[in-house]
């Protein structure tokens, strides 16, 4: 095994977990960067109705995708158990399963999510000067879903083994060409919230065929065989027991922002378009805690399958005290830099 695989099973935790969960914060920081970097383009180029376009999306997004992240998490417990176990032959049937997973849920709920966008926008009080954009932005959104629910699978496996890299090196990778086809598209193109969108799902499409790459290249236990893509009963069951719980508890979550997200767009789109900004600095906060969290799903998953029941109590232990370090550390970065970032996202409404 690789040092970083290894390192789970065996040796210090403090350090290994720590470096363990830094790529796994910096993957979503960066996603979040990303996603500001739409609304920046939008709302610089094009105007706060754009922007707020964009911004009201979030909600909704979230929960239409939520539900199929917790369930990628049910993916990397399992996958983890028998990484640790050295079930070799129980791991590949997790890989399969996972990636159709991934994609048949990606379809279903763009299905779903197409058919719904107009009456959901409008229940959720968004304004005749947005609606109209909100609505295109949605439904091209909309159509990455497949390829964006692949890649979190895809990263689920990756991470189950202990590579944090290779995900964070995809989405930094896309993240660029993402931004680059905003600039393409609205200040060349001249589209509006449209081409933001459309530059995601070109991104998404980029990030998940390179993650398919790798793990179509990667070791035995994780590696990809198109030949072998089938829906395992058996491991469908453990991976829903454990991610269907997680995709809930998420989901009620993003239910609740989106009867915030109502009550703020009923303000105008000058207010949504400032809780847009302030929503991709709250974010950054949320990637650094959650980070902890994946990391002992990880870690606790690899040592229970290799037996080692003292090692998961001590993984808790220790991501529970970085996690606690982190948030406070994360959580003043931000406080101190409030004012700063306040007039950044004030600089771009103008």
């Amino acid at each position: 095994m690789m040092r970083d695989e290894k390192a789970m099973t065996e040796g210090p935790l403090w350090p290994n977990i720590f470096r363990f969960s830094l790529p796994l914060a910096a993957t979503g920081i960066l996603q979040q960067l990303f996603n500001a970097a739409d609304t920046m383009v939008v709302g610089r180029f094009v105007g706060k109705e754009a922007m707020a376009a964009v911004g009201s999306n979030a909600p909704l997004i979230n929960i239409l995708v939520t539900l199929f992240v917790g369930i990628s998490l049910g993916t990397k417990v399992v996958m983890a158990q028998y990484y640790g176990s050295g079930e070799t032959g129980k791991a590949q049937d997790t890989v399969h399963t996972s990636v159709l997973v991934g994609v048949i849920g990606g379809f279903a709920v763009a299905l779903i999510g197409e058919l719904a966008a107009r009456p959901v926008l409008g229940v959720l009080s968004v304004p005749d000067d947005v609606i109209g954009m909100s609505e295109t932005y949605l439904r091209i959104y909309l159509l990455g879903l497949p390829v964006i629910l692949l890649y979190n699978f895809e990263a689920a496996i990756a991470r189950s083994r202990g590579d944090t890299k290779t995900p964070l090196i995809c989405l930094a990778v896309s993240g660029v060409v993402n931004v680059g086809l905003n600039l393409f598209f609205v200040c060349i193109v001249g589209m509006a919230a449209s081409g933001v969108a459309l530059a995601t799902v070109i991104a998404n499409v980029l990030s998940s065929a390179m993650m398919f790459i790798f793990l179509r290249k990667g070791p035995e236990a994780t590696r990809i065989y198109i030949s072998k893509l089938r829906i395992h009963k058996a491991v469908l069951k453990k991976i829903l027991y454990i991610g269907v719980p997680s995709g809930v508890q998420g989901m009620v979550f993003s239910l609740s922002n989106i009867i915030v997200q109502s009550g703020i767009n009923s303000l105008g789109s000058t207010i949504m378009a400032a809780s847009s900004a302030a929503f991709n600095i709250e974010a950054m906060a949320y990637f650094v805690i959650n980070s902890f969290g994946q990391a002992c799903m990880t870690y606790t998953g690899q040592n229970y399958g290799a037996g080692k029941s003292d090692r998961c109590r001590k993984v808790l232990k220790t991501c529970f005290l970085e996690d606690i370090m982190m948030t406070v550390a994360a959580c003043g970065l931000i406080l101190l830099l409030a004012g700063r970032c306040w007039r950044f996202s004030t600089q771009i409404l103008m």
